[in-house]
């Protein structure tokens, strides 16, 4: 027997990401149904490559009782309205906004880090997806940490336009197009121009002079893998379509060698380790899109700390960042409390 599933938000980009991967990885499933707002109502979209059309219905009037799984990708907006309705109708949701996550007693999972930390999903009956840039670092991180135990990181990201939705990759198209024909690349989406140029700067900015993003990245980690470790980040728009990277600098507690750590690395589950120290030797965004793993490149000692280590880190922020890692919690659910006889 599978499951009745629901995907919320099933025509924006991570929705219909969602869709993709579920066909892919043959999450079992005895119905499924595709939600969005009114104005996509009656549209149809496809169930990834099986050929079968979903009808899309209004999330306003739809009746989650007798559902098992909702995987939103709604926005916090909207996810404060519906989430709520769906966990006490009985269905558990997997939220990928960021207004749960950082709620005591909901958890934020990925499931190659804290899969334990599932089993407190009953007293909401709401699981968050932590944050694109986040869910990538703890897949590299969490290995060092269990061998060496990670003390403080630095973190310098280079995130795609696809983070900020249809309209950030729209935006970049635009700009780049006109910017050939000799037209205005007038910023609507972002705060200055995205093509050929990087914006150092995603989401509203704190009083402390860090922005949301970066907020996140630091109290996320902290949740997910261990609240001891010091994080600190520099968020930055890069003009990308798909794939999020980083530079992560770690200070250990323990001495680990580069390669150690590399040996640690290619074990480690959802990391794939491609660090040859050539030309070309390393992933960059464009040979990770459509991929399920996180590449880590470029693992090296850091001189300037004692047991100091530097690795490039680069993911697919449509797949590991959001629907991928959806998907893998609604996994984790089926194994470990909603098994099907």
């Amino acid at each position: 027997m599978g499951y009745r599933v629901v995907v919320a938000g099933a025509t924006g980009n991570v929705g219909r990401e969602m869709l993709n991967i579920l066909a892919e990885r043959e999450f079992p499933i005895d119905e499924i149904a595709a939600l969005a707002s009114a104005r996509s109502q009656g549209d149809q979209i496809e169930f990834g490559e099986t050929g079968k059309m979903l009808k899309v219905q209004n999330i306003e009037h739809f009746d989650f009782t007798g559902w098992d799984i909702a995987l939103f990708a709604i926005g916090s907006t909207a996810t404060k309205i519906y989430a709520p309705k769906a966990a006490a109708a009985g269905c558990t949701v997997i939220d990928n906004s960021s207004l749960y996550r950082m709620e005591p007693d909901i958890p934020l999972i990925v499931p190659e880090v804290n899969p334990e930390a599932i089993d407190g999903y009953k007293k909401r009956n709401i699981i968050a997806n932590p944050n694109c840039s986040t869910a990538q670092m703890v897949v590299a991180l969490k290995p060092l940490h269990d061998a060496a135990t990670i003390k403080r990181v630095v973190v310098s990201t280079y995130q795609s336009v696809s983070g900020a939705g249809k309209e950030g990759m729209d935006e970049l198209f635009e700009q780049s197009r006109n910017i050939f024909v000799g037209d205005p690349a007038e910023p609507k989406k972002f705060t200055k121009q995205i093509a050929f140029n990087v914006i150092p700067h995603i989401d509203s900015f704190l009083d402390d002079g860090f922005t949301k993003e970066e907020w996140k990245m630091v109290v996320e980690t902290k949740k997910i893998m261990d609240p001891k470790v010091k994080v600190s980040a520099t968020c930055v728009r890069v003009p990308v379509f798909v794939g999020h990277s980083e530079a992560i600098w770690i200070e250990l507690e323990n001495e680990l060698s580069a390669e150690d750590a590399q040996k640690i690395l290619r074990e480690a589950p959802g990391v794939m380790l491609i660090d040859k120290r050539e030309d070309g030797g390393y992933v960059t965004p464009i040979e990770c899109v459509g991929e399920f793993a996180t590449f880590v490149s470029r693992v090296r000692e850091d001189p300037t700390v004692e047991n100091g280590l530097v690795l490039w880190c680069v993911s697919d922020n449509l797949r590991k960042g959001a629907a991928l890692n959806a998907v893998q919690i609604a996994e984790l659910l089926g194994r470990r409390h909603l098994k099907k006889d």
